[in-house]
């Protein structure tokens, strides 16, 4: 399913793509995303990792494939019908990502964006926008530009 860019959000409004991970709503910012796919449906190449995925080409693009529900929940489930691949245009870079399931796209005012308590911007959650209410339902909402730039530190290998 190919998504055409959204309009420019007016008086506030956000439009957000839900997905879900572990049994918890997440959302994105929908003008990111490029393309759904079903993770089955993609051609893909290279070794699988813990979290990339490997590689996959769509639309005559290359890109990184993370497994979110290894990100988020430390261990992925198996890949079923319903599990989805989000492929999102970062600001430098197409990457698609793994989820147990799109949802939606659910609109939101800004006034129904809560900050995370502890959230302030510049700690271990600073690529959290906030949690959102819409319609009875509670999302999780994700800078994805911040949080795939998260640089993790690797420990040393030891040289005999």
């Amino acid at each position: 399913m190919y998504i055409t860019e959204a309009p420019p959000a007016l008086g506030g409004k956000m439009d957000f793509l839900s997905f879900q991970l572990g049994g918890l709503d997440y959302g994105v910012e929908f003008r990111k995303v490029k393309e759904l796919r079903t993770l089955k449906s993609l051609e893909r190449f290279a070794s699988d990792g813990a979290i990339v995925k490997g590689v996959a080409a769509s639309c005559g693009v290359i890109m990184p494939i993370v497994d979110m529900r290894v990100a988020f929940n430390a261990r992925a489930g198996s890949a079923g019908p319903m599990t989805d691949v989000i492929i999102l245009q970062l600001a430098d870079c197409v990457v698609g990502i793994v989820v147990d399931g799109v949802t939606d796209v659910v609109g939101m005012y800004l006034d129904q964006i809560t900050p995370i308590p502890g959230a302030d911007g510049e700690g271990e959650c600073d690529y959290l926008l906030g949690l959102g209410e819409a319609g009875g339902r509670r999302l999780i909402l994700v800078d994805i530009d911040k949080l795939m730039s998260i640089k993790r530190d690797v420990p040393a290998q030891k040289v005999a």
